[in-house]
């Protein structure tokens, strides 16, 4: 790696250059992100996961950038047409558009009218009218007339030397750049719904005739407009400041206004412009906007994605699963604290053919046959109809019993898949939904790893951006989520584990079928007998994987083994014995140690020795205990109960750019828009919330008939004040 190409990579990711140079090193060395992120934080300058993975991404696009500067400086010197200028102004550009750019006048084109009229021999006819010349353009058109090159007139040789200037127009650098600039800055992009467009349910109603300049518009209307225009029913297109522009462009190309000449340049100028200009440009302005909203889109679906897998199980419990349904019935599902299946079940407590009382009496008896304190319930069809039903049931419990609804997105995509079959190959599929249901609020992290993240419906306009690229974001999350709380060698699915830094998919698969053949695992290090699984696996992998049962208290928490040395002396300045870690007493001897004097009498790193001081006192943290505890909810709530100014707790289901969807109980989730989330200006609706967070709000606002809730987040100002 280059000087170069190291400070690049700064400036792009906006990391200082030390840091991004440890941090390539370390990945070059085969080293994972998650990895980086916690046992290297001496290293980096304890960079996160996040800043981490910006700086590989802008390496990454950095050595793209480099190799295509490399090529495109080897084609023009192929053609002999590389001069130091060129050449210096290819070293300089920063972004791939620039050196694109620089390039057009020496790619090779389809055949373009300028390309006949050179071949007709028009060239020297637009030097002069570019040389601005006192003779009349058409004096000067008279000697390229030729019948064999079918030049018969003046007016077609003009023409053809008008294509000429025209085409060095639209290959200059410089003017394509003052054309995007003046676009940026006072373009407009406009809609309008094409003719014979159906659009049933006039969801692009708001586009039928509609402005904005390309400065001002937010990323989800880009992909509403996108969207209704794959969808045939928007035509879209950028409107540029034509007049403006021509301006620009005229006072750039023509040096003598006041030559015959002037006229005719003035006219190629137009014409650049029109026909290979502006249609290029909107191309490039449409693709930004694209990629910038489909960033911002993809940003919003990781943080709820994030959210969502860090919120805190609710573990050590019983729970009834019911995957909500009219016609086939509820199908029902009692785990135990482990979240092992006991018993399944289908009731029918609504139409086509209900049968309330059965249903009830169904659940009754299972909550009197198990321990069961929580019944989650899926947020999908039937879901309003089936709390109402269990509400009811609740009350005629003989003990005390909660319901939590829990977002069911991706838990069919589960129960059809093979891990699902393999697990429960004798249950259906909607049975398989109930199993998965109940587990997602034992365990959201663990049930959730067995979907495809895309699956995971917490996103705005997810289908409408690159498939690709979600996929990594979100893979990316989830690999952040699993190695920030750590896994259970012995419990762990290999779903689970193969998002577990250095493990693949075959490694995870091949732990899990080593713990099945040889029983639980009792110490780290009988993973390096895993086939596949190497010393670099290992020493990627094993600071994540947690051993409950071994012998050795360090392998069940998230000290790495290169560590357990220094975790032995730490704990001897204490004067503690290791096997009473976790302990009240233990805790509070380590609390008070002076970690900078004791990391410079041990000679290690303070922010390191910090880290191990913290796992020592608090052994068996759960990162998600931080996040807040799923609302519990015993009754249920219509939306004739709600009135302006009501107060009220619920949990946020989904952000979006525009605001946050709540669940206060009632049938449809509420919308606190971004201007009602707090006093002053809110970027963006992220910085305020998440999903999972439990929230105090006020009815703002219903609409019955459109089965609309507004909320806010901001308190009623009372009328004494």
């Amino acid at each position: 790696m280059t000087k170069h190409v190291a400070k690049a990579t700064a400036k792009r990711a906006g990391i200082r250059l030390s840091q991004v140079e440890k941090v390539i090193a370390l990945l070059e060395e085969g080293n994972t992100v998650p990895f980086i992120a916690r046992y290297r934080k001496e290293e980096t300058g304890s960079l996160d996961e996040v800043q981490i993975k910006e700086v590989e991404d802008s390496y990454q696009y950095i050595k793209a950038l480099e190799q295509r500067k490399e090529e495109v400086i080897r084609l023009i010197e192929e053609q002999g047409k590389l001069d130091d200028e060129l050449k210096k102004a290819i070293e300089i550009a920063t972004v791939l558009q620039r050196i694109e750019d620089l390039y057009r006048p020496f790619k090779q084109k389809r055949r373009t009218r300028a390309m006949a009229a050179i071949e007709k021999g028009l060239e020297p006819l637009a030097e002069s009218l570019l040389s601005f010349s006192t003779e009349s353009p058409e004096k000067l058109a008279e000697p390229f007339l030729n019948e064999e090159k079918g030049i018969s007139t003046v007016v077609e040789a003009l023409a053809g030397a008008r294509d000429i200037i025209a085409e060095r127009v639209a290959d200059d650098a410089a003017i394509r750049d003052k054309v995007r600039e003046r676009a940026w800055a006072n373009g407009t992009i406009v809609s309008a719904v094409r003719k014979e467009a159906v659009d049933e349910r006039n969801v692009f109603e708001n586009y039928y005739e509609y402005e904005e300049p390309l400065k001002k518009i937010v990323p989800h209307r880009v992909l509403a407009l996108n969207r209704g225009e794959k969808e045939e029913v928007l035509r879209v297109s950028i409107s540029f400041p034509s007049e403006q522009i021509l301006g620009v462009l005229e006072h750039q190309v023509i040096r003598k206004p006041g030559s015959p000449a002037t006229e005719q340049v003035k006219e190629a100028v137009g014409d650049a412009f029109k026909r290979l200009i502006a249609p290029s440009v909107e191309r490039e302005i449409r693709a930004t906007l694209t990629e910038k909203a489909e960033e911002q889109a993809i940003h919003v679906f990781s943080e709820n994605l994030k959210s969502l897998l860090l919120q805190p199980p609710l573990k050590g419990r019983f729970v009834l699963g019911v995957d909500p349904a009219f016609r086939t019935g509820c199908k029902l599902a009692v785990v135990d604290e482990t979240g092992k299946l006991l018993e399944i079940g289908v009731i029918y407590p609504h139409p086509p053919k209900p049968d309330k009382e059965k249903s009830k009496q169904t659940i009754l008896a299972l909550l009197e046959k198990y321990p069961i304190t929580l019944i989650a319930i899926g947020n999908g069809t039937a879901s309003r109809e089936t709390e109402l039903f269990i509400a009811d049931c609740i009350q005629e419990a003989s003990s005390p019993v909660s319901y939590v609804i829990v977002n069911e997105a991706g838990a069919s995509v589960y129960s059809a898949s093979v891990q699902a079959r393999e697990e429960f190959p004798t249950l259906q599929v909607e049975q398989r939904s109930a199993v998965s249901i109940a587990r997602r609020l034992q365990d959201p992290l663990s049930e959730l790893v067995k979907i495809d993240p895309g699956s995971v419906g917490v996103g705005q306009y997810q289908h409408d951006v690159s498939k690709k690229r979600l996929a990594e974001s979100l893979s990316f999350v989830v690999e952040t989520a699993v190695n920030r709380v750590g896994v259970n060698v012995n419990t762990a699915s290999s779903s689970l584990l193969q998002y577990v830094a250095g493990l693949s998919k075959t490694v995870a698969e091949n732990i899990v079928k080593a713990r099945e053949e040889n029983g639980l695992f009792t110490k780290r290090g009988q993973l390096k007998k895993v086939p596949r699984l190497g010393a670099k696996t290992y020493e990627q992998a094993i600071g994540f994987l947690r051993v409950p049962e071994a012998a050795d208290p360090f392998d069940s928490t998230g000290i790495h083994p290169e560590s357990y040395d220094l975790a032995e002396q730490v704990l001897k300045e204490a004067g503690v014995d290791k096997h009473s870690i976790g302990k009240k007493e233990t805790a509070e001897l380590l609390a008070v140690i002076d970690s900078k004097a004791l990391a410079e009498k041990l000679g290690v790193g303070e922010v390191t020795l910090k880290d191990i001081l913290e796992i020592l006192q608090r052994p068996n943290r759960d990162p998600r205990e931080d996040y807040p505890q799923p609302l519990l909810k015993a009754n249920v709530l219509d939306m004739d109960d709600l009135a302006k100014g009501m107060e009220m707790q619920g949990t946020v289901r989904n952000v979006v750019d525009f605001g946050a969807f709540v669940d206060i109980g009632v049938k449809e989730d509420g919308l606190v828009h971004i201007s009602k989330m707090k006093k002053g200006y809110v970027k963006h609706p992220l910085d305020v919330v998440s999903s999972g967070d439990i929230v105090t709000v006020w009815v703002d606002g219903v609409d019955k008939e459109k089965g609309r809730i507004s909320l806010t987040m901001l308190p009623p100002v009372s009328k004494e004040g």
